[in-house]
């Protein structure tokens, strides 16, 4: 029994292994082609592999895709808090997610286009992967955060959810320029501006004293 639930297991680990040598090729050759030009007796060619094998692992071209951009966004998430976890200082942390966060694109440029093309191809879905992602890797960012405003640390005029959001854009769109017109920072210089105009703020001490929010005629109440 121990020899079969061995025998069980090591195909198990071949079977994973192999699917995900499969994504990772795949991710690159989406990337490179374009999902319309990749079909799937041209990645099984690619891959070393019949087209049959490969649907053994992938029912079809759209399930291959979409594991492709999963997949990077798991590995996405893996370099965040491998970066970020061994540190218990709030700031550090946020600081080494973002430069991890910005760092994981730059080394992987081939899930930037997963993710324009994913968003390009299939309108239709009611959450971008990237999203889902970043949903599901919230709430640890949350407690964060919440702890650092009921400390004093952080203002207390912002909820959570805004802050959440408008730096999770910001590292977002970020990204984005990064990849289709280029850096004009190293990313250390980037990473480090990111977290000065956003938790020192960009104004200066005489300025914030009497600045507020400017309103315009047409402001909706609450918006």
């Amino acid at each position: 029994m121990a020899e079969l639930t061995q025998a069980t297991t090591k195909r198990s680990q071949r079977r994973t292994e192999r699917s995900q040598t499969i994504v990772e090729t795949a991710a690159k050759l989406f990337a490179e082609h374009g999902y319309d030009d990749c079909e799937m007796d041209c990645l099984a060619s690619a891959l070393g592999i019949a087209k049959g094998t490969l649907y053994l692992y992938f029912p079809g071209k759209q399930e291959l895709f979409f594991a492709c951009v999963d997949w990077g966004m798991t590995l996405m998430q893996r370099a965040i808090r491998q970066a970020s976890d061994p540190v218990d200082e709030p700031f550090e942390k946020i600081s080494r997610a973002i430069r991890a966060y910005l760092v994981f694109f730059e080394e992987h440029p081939q899930y930037v286009e997963l993710l324009v093309q994913e968003r390009a191809i299939f309108k239709d879905r009611k959450l971008a992967t990237y999203f889902e992602h970043r949903n599901a890797n919230r709430g640890q960012w949350r407690e964060l955060y919440t702890e650092l405003i009921a400390s004093g640390r952080l203002r207390n005029d912002f909820p959570v959810e805004r802050i959440l959001d408008t730096l999770g854009n910001l590292v977002y769109g970020t990204m984005f320029t990064n990849h289709f017109v280029g850096r004009t920072q190293s990313l250390d210089e980037q990473y480090r501006t990111i977290m000065e105009c956003i938790f020192r703020g960009i104004l200066s001490d005489a300025e914030r004293q009497t600045w507020s929010v400017p309103k315009f005629p047409d402001e909706q109440p609450n918006a």
